[in-house]
């Protein structure tokens, strides 16, 4: 399909690389053509206020029309062994939320798309006209070369880093942001990153959030409130 359509309409899910749902068909958010939407991607496990806070700086100093939280059938750099079923962190997420800018969606888990190259490269291809921005903390920019298909991210989207606290430096200086260092916004032009062509990418500071999803379900675990 080409271009976006304004309706929350299905689409068919690619026939070779990705699963289908069960209909052969996937329901994702509304778009439409021109519409600048952040990507937020995680296991969400489980969400949090540092989440909320993280869509709020970017939605703001990006100019974003939405933001998607995609919660994820889990991070293949890290254990399942206490991963919540996703309808559990979906309905969580969306409770959390809370703004008619933010949406919750776990399709990745309907085309089985296990990496996030995959999932941005099924996005672009069916929404070309859409300016999607990949959103990811301080901390995973640091590892962010350990990502499966870390360059073609990089070269399918903008991105947009959110500082985190103990991770300023180590994401500054790790290998991905010293190999784009060429293409770095002044975060005072981070309102233009959405109509830029990739690789471009910023690095926005703001309130940080200490708030862990491990520390919490830790917590959870040892009968500790939920923070």
């Amino acid at each position: 399909m080409d271009g976006a359509s304004p309706n929350s309409a299905p689409v068919s899910a690619p026939s070779t690389r990705f699963r289908s749902a069960p209909t052969g068909l996937v329901r994702l958010p509304p778009l439409a053509p021109g519409m600048r939407v952040g990507l937020y991607g995680g296991s969400f496990n489980p969400p949090h206020a540092g989440h909320r806070l993280v869509s709020l700086l970017a939605l703001k100093h990006l100019q974003l029309d939405r933001i998607w939280w995609i919660v994820t059938p889990g991070n293949p750099l890290k254990s399942h062994g206490d991963l919540a079923p996703t309808v559990q962190r979906v309905e969580e997420a969306r409770r959390l939320a809370a703004h008619p800018r933010i949406v919750v969606t776990a399709f990745e888990e309907e085309i089985a798309a296990r990496y996030t190259v995959d999932t941005l490269a099924f996005l672009v291809r069916r929404y070309p006209a859409v300016r999607f921005v990949w959103i990811m903390g301080a901390d995973n920019l640091a590892s962010f070369h350990r990502w499966r298909g870390w360059r073609r991210i990089a070269a399918m989207m903008p991105i947009a880093v959110i500082d985190r606290p103990g991770f300023t430096l180590k994401a500054t200086r790790s290998r991905a942001a010293l190999r784009f260092q060429p293409y770095r916004l002044a975060e005072g032009s981070a309102s233009c990153l959405p109509a830029l062509s990739p690789p471009a990418w910023v690095f926005l500071h703001g309130l940080r959030s200490t708030l862990s999803s491990t520390e919490l379900r830790r917590k959870r675990g040892g009968g500790a409130p939920n923070a």
